[in-house]
């Protein structure tokens, strides 16, 4: 279950549904996104920020109270948002975008900009039941095999930086649809056949099928920051435009400003947001992937 070297990436998802970076982050750039971080997850539960994840709800779209406690900031890259500039660093920088490139068999100008979240300690105990990011958990057999048989046409990671033991995924899940003991299981069974606590340390980068069948249990005595993100790649996916479209980045993309970005991350950022306002201008309505019960 521990780390793979670049060329095993694509055969380690493929096969397991999830792939982890070890240190993907120098001690540097974690003080820094820690730091920015702490900004703005205080803004939130301040009531200060409006796009969160707000307690008890598990799926988008969530209420801007945070009167309630929250479980996550959405839009880092949003320009109104302080920090933003160092959240894009992370994003559009080199420690994602090369192994993204690498598990999408893609190029520079395939790639597509998405989301980028984080997930942060609940103001109370919080769990997400067993789910499939696309996939209702009321389809069928053959439903689910028809959606995990498509092409992949995006990467999803979570970044940690503290250490983090929230998800709890079934590996080789995301090639096969539900057996009968997980079709009949809980909703929040806490020993799902076959699966694995996923184990974070400060700076692991773990990318997985957000189809492999997961959930979530959040400490609230537990400090988290787990960055949380996806990028695309070009591609005839109408269920992949709705993914990114049902939390709201379309309201805001066309205004990011990265202008203090480096050379080369400000062409890459543009390009990739271009991109994706290109894919937003195809797809007319949105609706949601999950609904909470």
């Amino acid at each position: 279950m521990g780390s793979n070297p670049p060329s095993d990436l694509r055969a380690s998802l493929a096969r397991d549904g999830y792939v982890l970076i070890s240190s993907a982050l120098n001690q540097d750039q974690l003080e820094e996104l820690r730091s920015a971080c702490a900004g703005v997850t205080q803004l939130a539960r301040g009531g200060k920020w409006p796009h969160i994840r707000t307690l008890p709800k598990q799926f988008p779209p969530w209420p801007s109270d945070s009167s309630h406690g929250i479980w996550g900031v959405q839009h880092l890259l949003h320009p109104s948002l302080p920090h933003s500039t160092t959240f894009a660093e992370s994003y559009f920088g080199d420690a994602i975008v090369k192994p993204v490139k690498e598990l999408l068999q893609c190029e520079e100008d395939d790639l597509v900009m998405e989301l980028y979240n984080m997930l942060v300690r609940p103001d109370e105990d919080f769990e997400l039941r067993w789910h499939r990011d696309d996939i209702q958990p009321t389809a069928t057999a053959a439903e689910e095999e028809a959606v995990l048989s498509e092409p992949v046409w995006h990467a999803q990671w979570n970044l940690a930086l503290f250490e983090d033991k929230s998800l709890v995924v079934v590996p080789g899940s995301h090639k096969r649809a539900r057996t009968n003991a997980e079709r009949e299981a809980d909703a929040y069974e806490p020993n799902m056949p076959g699966q694995w606590v996923v184990h974070l340390q400060p700076g692991d980068l773990m990318f997985y099928n957000n189809n492999i069948l997961h959930r979530g249990i959040y400490d609230s005595t537990v400090e988290r920051m787990t960055l949380h993100g996806t990028i695309g790649r070009v591609g005839e996916d109408p269920a992949r435009a709705r993914n990114v479209l049902q939390h709201g980045v379309g309201s805001w993309v066309e205004e990011c400003d990265f202008s203090k970005l480096d050379a080369k991350l400000k062409q890459r950022a543009e390009e990739m947001r271009n991109r994706l306002l290109d894919m937003g201008k195809a797809k007319t309505g949105v609706t949601y992937s999950q609904i909470d019960s």
